[in-house]
């Protein structure tokens, strides 16, 4: 088979390997251009190609829960990119890594394009595979809605309080111990990567168990992950009947929530047991008024609650947490010590977040038990050197970067978002969507959509026209150096 161009297009010629590895990589940076990297990274990031030949491209996922999200929401457009790369792809193939029977093959005709919102979709039984007849589908259902377990270690005793993370504390220990009409409904907990918001919400349901109240924990994906089972095995009622059926609703991350149906039901749940009396905790690493994918009902309920950001650490609580970590290592390992001097150095020089604390605490424990020596400052700086040096640059997101500007130019979010063209509105418009293209991964398409809805042309022309006032105004240049280094610090 020849392409207008006279290329061999054949399956056979498919099966190059370097040429598939090739053909992925495109598809995956379309995907990712297309979808915008928090979907990309939630759904896409460990999605890879196992095989291309015969005109079918078999990839794999790590859980049943991604193959069955993807299938629902994204195959078919997942195979309209691979197609546009490589016409020779006729069908897609998705299964889960490990398994060795391929799930059912939808093929390309006559097919609609799936929405990322649209409902799950029941189809016909396929072949069954390993992953499929592992467990029936109502036992599935009822093991997933028992929810994830608490860790034993995450407790208010283990939780080290400081100024960035005392309000949050207060509230989650008085909801856990609590008897009576929920407070706080719902209990709203924001904070960036590694602040200890993981922690609390185990410490709550910790608390909250052994005032005898009835618990379920769900990560985001699990609540999908159940509800999107439930559809399939047709127990949703009892799925929402058991979720309202309880005392304390916990469920973290809950800007990974998505799809319509999906969002509707979690909706309503809130809804339910808010008006039932029963108690909600919710975590996101954001405001609920930035949680611009979920469902606006949705997000007016959990900014209705009481919403407590946990701030960054400070070098005083960076020194706390070291200490109660080294403190537990010392009981398993008693001979291990870090000078008073050492812990003060390595709180200074980590501040990002606790889990490169407790990273550090690891490799100090690795090198004192490893060399047989003690724990210098000089061994220190060598233990923690990639903590250090290496960390990763902050990930910059929009709603930062609309706040920031609109800060600091006295005019609200809102305005920038809005279709106001006064000049005191439109200068700050066009620097965030300048600054939203040189900070972040975004596509100019996702771009115009955080904006309001804006075409992605208008963002180009605010790019190129900053771009130009910067090369024209060295003060405008030096102003949004400036909110750049803000951004990323």
């Amino acid at each position: 088979m020849e392409d207008a161009a006279g290329e061999d297009t054949s399956p056979a010629n498919l099966s190059d390997e370097n040429v598939a590895k090739e053909t992925w990589a495109r598809v995956r940076r379309r995907l990712r251009a297309e979808l915008g990297e928090d979907v990309f990274t939630s759904w896409f990031a460990r999605l890879e190609l196992d095989t291309l030949g015969d005109g079918c491209a078999r990839l794999t996922v790590p859980t049943r829960f991604l193959k069955s999200w993807i299938e629902a929401h994204y195959l078919d457009r997942v195979l309209d990119i691979y197609r546009a790369e490589e016409r020779g792809v006729e069908r897609i193939a998705l299964f889960v890594r490990g398994t060795t029977t391929r799930d059912a093959v939808r093929r390309t005709e006559p097919m609609p394009a799936a929405r990322a919102d649209a409902a799950p979709r029941r189809e016909a039984p396929s072949t069954p595979t390993p992953v499929a007849t592992a467990t029936p589908a109502t036992a599935g259902a009822e093991s997933d809605i028992a929810g994830a377990p608490l860790d034993p270690r995450l407790t208010f005793e283990s939780f080290v309080v400081g100024r960035s993370n005392a309000l949050a504390h207060a509230a989650g220990d008085r909801v856990a111990r609590h008897d009576g009409p929920a407070l706080y409904n719902p209990l709203y907990l924001h904070a960036g990567v590694g602040l200890g918001k993981t922690h609390l919400l185990h410490a709550i349901g910790h608390g909250a168990r052994a005032q005898g109240k009835r618990v379920i924990y769900l990560t985001a994906d699990r609540f999908m992950y159940g509800f999107v089972s439930a559809l399939k095995a047709q127990t949703a009622l009892a799925f929402k009947e058991r979720l309202r059926g309880i005392d304390l609703l916990i469920i973290d991350d809950v800007q990974f929530i998505q799809g319509r149906t999906i969002q509707q039901e979690f909706g309503h749940t809130l809804n339910a047991l808010i008006d039932a009396g029963r108690q909600v905790v919710i975590a996101a690493d954001r405001p609920p008024a930035d949680l611009e994918s979920l469902d606006e009902r949705a997000r007016s309920r959990l900014a209705g609650g009481l919403v407590v950001e946990v701030g960054n650490l400070d070098e005083d609580l960076r020194h706390a947490i070291l200490g109660a970590r080294i403190a537990a290592v010392r009981q398993t390992h008693p001979t291990f010590d870090v000078a008073p001097d050492v812990i003060a150095w390595v709180a200074r020089q980590i501040t990002t977040n606790g889990r490169d604390l407790e990273g550090a605490v690891n490799r100090l424990l690795a090198h004192a038990t490893l060399t047989g020596t003690a724990v210098t400052l000089e061994t220190a700086e060598t233990a923690i050197r990639d903590l250090v040096k290496n960390r990763e640059p902050k990930r910059v997101k929009i709603e930062e970067i609309q706040k920031l500007v609109a800060s600091r130019y006295n005019v609200s979010r809102s305005d920038i978002l809005s279709e106001r063209r006064t000049a005191a509105v439109v200068r700050p418009r066009q620097i965030a969507m300048y600054l939203s293209k040189t900070l972040t991964l975004r596509s100019l398409p996702e771009i115009g959509r955080r904006f309001g809805g804006r075409d992605h042309t208008t963002v180009l022309h605010a790019v190129r026209k900053i771009e130009k006032a910067i090369g024209e105004d060295t003060t405008l240049g030096e102003e949004v150096e400036l909110l750049k280094r803000m951004l990323q610090e």
